[in-house]
């Protein structure tokens, strides 16, 4: 059981970037990711469509013999995680999830929060905007347009400028403590955030809490893989044609 491999799910190419702290985080484990490319991006999808979308490939990944799955994209864990785990219950379903808690944590008063359309929505992300909003300034940004350029190959840089300017012209002058990256795609672009706001800023990501909630899971159900070889990773996706730009994405982060 233990040798089993762990899938790994996005809407397309960003969710390598979780699939890649992933494996650097638990080295030992077997890894398989699927890239929905196919139909990204989610963000503009509805609940239903995300949810429909999410279940097939988790039924794809169970024929892989997977003992886990980790939703490595926000707006499918924002938008199918609790139906998935009602559906599969002896399986377990970690999903990452818009970090701004983790920047609230880190005692971060002003916070940039950027993320796709339905993510933003969504009643769970209300809350908890809701329920610090008295003592944080938190701005919500949605970004549509900013993970299909990570999807097309991330090679148009006046494009990624006009992009960065719409969605985050007006917070160049704003005080501002911490940038949540509420898509998996936008970790890609980073760097590119980073100096558009200030490169002293803290980036938020949700990585690690993805990792160590994974790892508790798989300990508490004795499914770690106690090997000491390092594990392999295989990259699938509804458009096999994408398959190496997968895998220069992960070899790039």
């Amino acid at each position: 059981m233990n040798v089993q491999p762990i899938g790994v799910f996005d809407s397309g190419v960003g969710g390598i970037s979780t699939l890649k702290k992933l494996s650097q985080l638990l080295p030992n484990e077997q890894f398989i990711f699927y890239g929905d490319s196919l139909h990204a991006p989610y963000g503009d999808k509805t609940i239903e469509e995300v949810y429909n979308r999410s279940k097939e490939i988790v039924d794809y990944l169970l024929t892989k013999n997977v003992k886990a799955i980790v939703i490595a994209c926000n707006t499918a864990t924002s938008a199918a995680k609790e139906r998935l785990i009602r559906d599969y219950p002896e399986l377990p379903i970690i999903g990452i999830e818009p970090a701004l808690k983790e920047a609230i944590d880190q005692g971060e008063k002003h916070i940039l929060v950027l993320g796709t359309q339905l993510t933003m929505n969504l009643p769970k992300y209300q809350k908890m905007v809701t329920k610090y909003a008295h003592t944080h300034t938190i701005h919500s940004v949605a970004c549509p347009g900013l993970a299909e350029y990570v999807e097309s190959g991330m090679n148009q840089p006046q494009l990624l400028s006009q992009l960065l300017d719409e969605f985050l012209g007006k917070y160049q002058d704003k005080e501002l403590e911490g940038v949540v990256l509420g898509c998996t795609h936008y970790p890609f672009l980073e760097k590119e955030i980073r100096t558009y706001l200030t490169t002293n800023i803290s980036v938020h990501t949700g990585y690690q809490g993805v990792a160590r909630q994974l790892q508790h899971l798989l300990q508490e159900k004795q499914q770690l893989n106690q090997n000491n070889s390092k594990g392999a990773v295989t990259l699938l996706g509804s458009k096999p044609k994408e398959i190496p730009y997968y895998q220069q994405l992960f070899e790039f982060f």
